[in-house]
């Protein structure tokens, strides 16, 4: 991916290859546009917020090299969803199983905090995958800024989203109905975003965490038949 649409994140994201963290400043930083990562045919698709500057912005892959991804990788593998518990480059041996990562926006924006402008740049990236993952059963999203882009992009695909919207919160679910011939019904997932911030105050635990995956779990093996329009 070599976007530049949008220049302060492009800015940001080289200067903070070029800068580096005294940890990794023998590493070859990414400082690109990262793509989503994970099994090509999933039933379930992940959304984050955004790379971690230090991150996936180093590393090159969605939630691997922080302390996010530590949280996402370790319940993905408890939900049967990974083949290992950590995430630390590229060349890790990590595989995902029905599901595939991906964010709302896909370069580091300085302090976690994407522009309005930033996000609608970044919008067709997220609707591209979502027209191509036919199988999807369900989708996780991690925060409020990934819960409300993933409603705004598929209502402009033109699936029917509640109105009024349903207020994030986590373990909140969302019936989304098919959104073409031979697609299936999904549901949206809410989950508290694994930060620092959320998981250090307690806000987010490891268990409320897993209670998310085995609901992503038990709607990935329904077998519910798919809802032609």
């Amino acid at each position: 991916m070599r976007c530049r649409r949008c220049p302060r994140l492009v800015e940001w994201r080289e200067r903070v290859a070029r800068e580096k963290r005294a940890a990794f400043r023998e590493e070859s930083y990414w400082g690109r546009p990262v793509p989503a990562f994970g099994d090509p045919n999933p039933r379930l698709l992940v959304v984050g917020l955004a790379p971690a500057a230090h991150g996936a912005n180093r590393t090159g892959r969605m939630f691997t090299g922080d302390r996010s991804g530590d949280w996402l990788y370790r319940a993905l593998h408890r939900a049967g969803f990974a083949n290992r518990s950590e995430s630390t480059h590229r060349d890790d041996g990590l595989e995902l199983t029905d599901v595939v990562v991906t964010a709302a926006v896909r370069c580091a924006p300085p302090g976690n905090r994407p522009a309005p402008a930033e996000r609608d740049a970044c919008a067709p990236w997220l609707d591209a995958e979502l027209g191509l993952l036919d199988g999807l059963r369900a989708i996780v999203a991690l925060g409020g800024f990934a819960y409300v882009q993933t409603l705004r992009v598929l209502a402009e695909r033109g699936v029917e989203v509640p109105r009024p919207r349903v207020p994030f919160g986590h373990g909140v679910e969302v019936s989304l109905p098919a959104s073409g011939p031979g697609r299936r019904a999904r549901t949206l997932l809410g989950s508290y975003h694994p930060s620092q911030q959320n998981t250090f105050t307690g806000r987010l635990t490891e268990e409320m965490f897993d209670s998310v995956w085995r609901r992503a779990r038990e709607l990935v093996d329904s077998r519910g038949s798919s809802v032609p329009t």
